[in-house]
Parts: structure tokens; sequence; C-alpha cells
């Protein structure tokens, strides 16, 4: 194979914002199997993911992240959205700029938490031709790591949901997240909290989005089309492991892989137990796309 063309330092958005890229190509002596885009976190940014692209660069798979808008090393508001879809349009630019790099190749889809639901949503709509939208784009496969699926949100935060945050749906607040809820492994935390391109903030207008995604994929589980593994602790606060399992029981199985892991918490890329996680990742990488 020819190597890569390269992929921009950054792309731009619908509305103008310049969102960072980074890429992890494959070393020149190993063969290519395919390029994974790598979708992060609420409030965090794609280099916390630099140790599962290079697990994923030993297999011979390519990897691409990127900051979301808001996120990280991008432009834009903290936690905001300008519009509901924007980040379903934000991904779609961005596997156009790996499928530049990479023509002809397999492209799956790795996203953690918000990134997990971004990409669900994502796929979802590739399971009824009526629900096919321009920033829809084909996909070879699919991995979601403890999606946002369905979170923790109380009657009263519904409430507020329904009424101020229709007036003020670009107000940042406190996502509420603790640190300590995110990983088991105190060196992950330690490292969260002081990295400065972390921050906990969110508007009503994302978190309607997460909550509007984590239901329209669960609904679409039962015709899901693309080959899929999807993953989560059982100890995760940040969000529900109920909507993993749920969408996991609705899902075909001759697509859908599953695997819980009873006490890892919501990171498990993160948690000590991490070489085990990225084993079944790796694993069904080599079942689902081998040859």
């Amino acid at each position: 194979m020819r190597a890569p063309s390269h992929i921009p330092a950054t792309v731009r958005t619908r509305d103008g914002l310049n969102l960072v890229t980074q890429h992890w190509p494959v070393d020149a002596q190993i063969a290519t199997q395919g390029v994974v885009v790598v979708v992060h976190g609420l409030g965090e940014h794609t280099m916390r993911y630099a140790h599962v692209a290079a697990y994923l660069n030993k297999l011979g798979w390519a990897a691409v992240g990127y900051d979301h808008r808001g996120h990280g090393r991008s432009e834009g508001k903290k936690g905001g959205l300008a519009a509901d879809d924007d980040f379903l349009y934000d991904l779609a630019i961005v596997i156009d700029a790996a499928r530049a790099a990479y023509p002809g190749q397999r492209l799956v889809l790795l996203g953690h938490s918000l990134g997990g639901v971004i990409v669900g949503r994502f796929v979802a709509a590739l399971a009824k031709p009526s629900e096919v939208e321009t920033w829809s784009r084909p996909v070879d496969g699919l991995v979601m790591s403890s999606p946002a699926l369905s979170v923790p949100i109380s009657a009263a935060q519904k409430g507020l949901l329904a009424t101020v945050g229709k007036l003020t749906p670009d107000v940042a607040v406190s996502n509420g997240l603790k640190a300590d809820w995110v990983c088991h492994n105190p060196a992950t935390v330690k490292a969260y909290l002081a990295d400065p391109l972390v921050h906990d903030r969110i508007t009503s207008r994302l978190t309607q989005f997460i909550i509007n995604a984590g239901r329209h994929v669960r609904a679409r589980a039962p015709q899901w089309s693309v080959p899929t593994l999807i993953m989560w602790g059982g100890e995760d606060r940040c969000v529900k492991p109920r909507g993993s399992a749920l969408f996991a029981a609705a899902a075909p199985t001759s697509l859908v892989t599953s695997q819980a892991f009873p006490t890892l918490s919501h990171e498990i890329f993160n948690e000590i137990e991490q070489d085990a996680v990225m084993k079944v990742m790796g694993d069904w990488l080599q079942r689902v796309f081998a040859g």
C-alpha cells in the first residue's frame, strides 16, 4: 500500500470552527489494516487516547482523532453546540479527511462516553434508509466504550431542562461529574485533575443531544446494520451501564458483540485492567476484519 496522504492539522466545521486533529499512522513496515476514527468523551480531548492508538497501530490500524468543538485544543464555546446536530456534521468532516488519507481502506469508529453516543447516533441513521441524513457516511465497523446511551438524570433535572433549559439552551454550567467517578485507577484520576485541557462545562443543548441520541440509538438497536462491539464497566457512575445492556440485548447478535466488565468504572481504557479491555477490542477487530 502507498503511504497515506497527509491528514490536515485542523478540519473546518460548517460554521467555521477549526477542530484540531491527531494522526497516528501505522509504521511503514506494517501493512495497514484500515483506519480507526477516535471520538472522545465529554470535557476531555483526543490525546487521552494516545495509548489506545498505539495499541491499534501494533495491530496494523491507523488512528485519527480530533478534539470536539469546545473541547481540548479546538475552537468553540466550552461544552456548547451551535446547533443540535453539530457533533454529527463534525464527525462527517473528520471521516471525509480520514477517507481521503486512506482511500479504499476500511474505516471503524471508536467512541467513548459522549463519543460513544455520537458514533452510535451516527451509525443508527444507517439502520433505516429513511433516516439517512446529509451528514451520514458509510462505515465498516463501530466500537462503543461506555457510551452515554442512558445518563443519570433526576426528575428535577429533567424539569429544569424542559423549562429553564429551553429558555437558556446555551448557558454552560458544571456537568456535575466527580473526577473519582472517571476511573478506579488513581493515576488516571490524578492525571485527569492535572490536565489543563480537561473541563467540566456543559449546556442544556448538549445535554439534550445526549439524551435524545441515546434514546434513538436504543430504539434502533433491533435494526442495527453495522458490525459493532460495545463494552462498558459495571461500576460506571458517569453514565448508566443499563443503557449499554439494553442496547446489546435488543441488537442482532450476528452483528453486535457485547462485553461487560463488572468491576470497572467509566474509563475502561484507562483502568489498571486496560490491557484486557484492549485485547477484547483487538480480538474483535481480528475476527471481524481478518483478511
